[in-house]
């Protein structure tokens, strides 16, 4: 199970109901991985809104180093010291080694736990994979916008699972032995070879987009095919666009149609539109299962 929590969802400049941009993902398998994707100003006191401890992030994923993306960071990673952290942080990003770097060298307060910046190729059209655990893998590929940026893919590991009818066919029950057939594709039972393709089908894990700060591209469309859910740069109604390095919602969501996602969710909403209403009908018109995010809305995925 996934649960994304939107912490931030304005573009530039915040407003009093809109804070800048940062979500949560929660994966939970036999654990719970908290990740982080953006990290903009105010972003752990919404964490604390949303009753997640900014402590459990293991990665944190910035997408561009323009402020209302990033400036969160100097804060968090001063909280996490203050309350004795230990446990590492990575920070992935296009050139995160010299940014992180910056970041700290202000002040005087000197971390005292591990934090390892990634950097994330930013040029050209290649779908890269940064991180993998047993139970996903994060990919990520260059967006485009008026700095290096980057949009990042979640993506869980398909699964063996066994199907109980075809174990009964062959009088087989459950066992410790399961666990080392899913791991190794076959084990002798019985004196008897069972391969996993006789008794498992794949469970399709699932998988997630943010496009972060970028006008419509086809890399995104590449990075997002058959995601069951994209979350994307949805800024402007079409016809107010003059920013060509941001996204309106009609494109985003004709690229959504194009990618063929399962669902659309358009955030970094210019604060023009106190209404978001006509927002999301205009970007319906091309792809019907959007909705435009809001602070403290939540996403619950289940494969």
């Amino acid at each position: 199970m996934i649960v994304i929590t939107f912490l931030g969802t304005v573009s530039g400049i915040p407003t009093l109901d809109r804070n800048h941009p940062a979500i949560v993902l929660e994966h939970y398998t036999n654990t719970r991985d908290v990740l982080l994707f953006d990290c903009g100003e105010g972003t752990q006191k919404q964490l604390m809104k949303a009753g997640i401890s900014f402590m459990q992030i293991s990665k944190i994923f910035i997408t561009h180093w323009h402020a209302d993306h990033f400036a969160g960071l100097i804060p968090m990673i001063q909280t996490m010291n203050l309350e004795k952290r230990k446990k590492p942080l990575i920070i992935y990003g296009p050139e995160a080694e010299k940014f992180v770097s910056n970041i700290l060298d202000l002040g005087y307060f000197g971390v005292r736990f591990p934090i390892e910046a990634r950097n994330v190729e930013f040029e050209g059209n290649a779908i890269t994979k940064i991180d993998e655990t047993d139970d996903y893998e994060i990919y990520t590929t260059p967006a485009y916008h008026t700095v290096p940026s980057v949009a990042y893919c979640f993506k869980e590991k398909d699964k063996w699972n066994i199907d109980e009818g075809k174990l009964d066919k062959l009088g087989l029950k459950r066992g410790a032995w399961l666990r080392k057939l899913k791991k190794d594709g076959s084990v002798e039972v019985k004196g008897k070879k069972i391969d996993i393709k006789e008794i498992g089908y794949v469970k399709k894990g699932l998988k997630v987009v943010y496009s972060g700060d970028t006008k419509p591209h086809k890399n995104i469309a590449n990075l997002a095919k058959e995601a069951d859910l994209l979350i994307h740069d949805g800024t402007f109604l079409e016809e107010d666009v003059s920013d060509k390095s941001h996204s309106d919602v009609k494109k985003a969501a004709e690229l959504a149609e194009t990618a063929k996602v399962k669902q659309l969710v358009l955030t970094h909403i210019s604060r023009r539109y106190t209404d978001t209403k006509e927002l999301e009908e205009q970007a319906r018109k091309s792809f019907a299962n959007t909705m435009i995010a809001k602070d403290m809305m939540k996403v619950v995925l289940k494969s």
